[in-house]
């Protein structure tokens, strides 16, 4: 299977929404919510991708020929690749029929272990999102990684519960969603965390504590403060909330705050395997995808995702190579040409 066969395929079955797009560059959707859009005018998510763009790879093929190691290691566990399948929650009301919560799950959890890198699971206002996800992750021995939203306290408790029976290797939290129409008028409050809310929730996981929605170097710092092992530098996709920065634009100042004290990832618009090496360049320590991997698990199931996770993985060992990196921590700022 290619991946233009699953693109083709996933086009008479993704939904009203979602355009199925050869390249997802956030334009053909924009706004539509339901769907992968976003409120207002959608320009954040066209941004992310736009600016993984102007970033340039510099090619340099006078280096040690060696055979390039394009693996990962995060908290003891070893991945193929240094990039994870981002979380997607309610794909029903998102991407229509032909899969629910549970078979999205069954599909994407396994596919990504197999393949050898671990996906990213969602939640929702239906609890069953959550038991879906985590039952997928427990059939994978713990090799995935389950997303909760901010919900108030009491909620999260009982998610994290889940989470641990999963025997997942991690656990996120997307703050970023406080900015998605359902959490807003919950009661109790749902939503933005304080600083030493975040501490609470981070102490709750007896795992490594991700928190995904991170988008200045202040907001870095005080993630780090409330004792998070890992960030995700995002933007919800660039659905949350218009005239946002591109995470390309604030992941070097992010990086630099923080200083090396927690892993930091990075998602939003990153769409082949030299915007990965990009990503790394920049001081990433690993990359989110997340809506090719919806258009892979609808255009080809299992194999439409190891379709896809082969192709990002052999366009990153590619540029490696060009670019005269023979393994992950060889990648330097050097080997990127920024825009002036």
């Amino acid at each position: 299977m290619t991946y233009e066969e699953i693109v083709t395929n996933a086009k008479q079955d993704i939904g009203k929404y979602c355009k199925a797009c050869m390249v997802c560059n956030g334009r053909a959707c924009r706004n539509q919510m339901p769907g992968p859009g976003a409120k207002g005018m959608g320009d954040t998510a066209i941004r992310n991708f736009d600016k993984w763009q102007e970033i340039r790879v510099q090619m340099d093929t006078i280096s040690e020929h060696e055979e390039v190691d394009t693996s990962f290691v995060l908290w003891g566990q070893k991945f193929r690749y240094p990039f994870f399948a981002g979380p997607v929650g309610a794909v029903n009301l998102h991407y229509g029929e032909k899969y629910n919560d549970q078979s999205y799950n069954d599909v994407m959890v396994a596919a990504c272990a197999e393949a050898g890198i671990a996906a990213m699971t969602g939640d929702g206002v239906n609890p069953d999102v959550m038991k879906y996800a985590t039952d997928a992750i427990r059939r994978v021995e713990g090799k995935g990684i389950p997303t909760i939203k901010p919900w108030n306290i009491e909620i999260i408790r009982e998610k994290m519960k889940q989470a641990e029976g999963s025997g997942a290797f991690a656990v996120a939290m997307d703050i970023d969603a406080a900015g998605l129409p359902f959490l807003k008028n919950m009661t109790p409050p749902a939503g933005r965390k304080a600083v030493e809310e975040l501490r609470q929730v981070a102490e709750m996981a007896k795992v490594p504590f991700i928190a995904k929605g991170i988008m200045t170097a202040r907001g870095a710092i005080k993630a780090v403060e409330a004792g998070v092992d890992a960030i995700v530098v995002s933007n919800h996709g660039g659905r949350v909330l218009d005239q946002c920065p591109a995470t390309a634009e604030v992941l070097p100042a992010i990086v630099e705050a923080v200083q090396g004290k927690v892993k930091i990832f990075v998602d939003g618009g990153i769409r082949s395997g030299v915007d990965v090496f990009k990503a790394l360049a920049l001081g990433a320590d690993g990359v989110l995808i997340c809506r090719p991997f919806v258009t892979a698990v609808y255009g080809g199931g299992m194999e439409g995702v190891k379709t896809y996770i082969e192709k990002i993985g052999a366009e990153l060992a590619d540029t490696m190579a060009m670019c005269g990196a023979n393994s992950l921590k060889e990648i330097t700022k050097e080997m990127i040409y920024l825009p002036r």
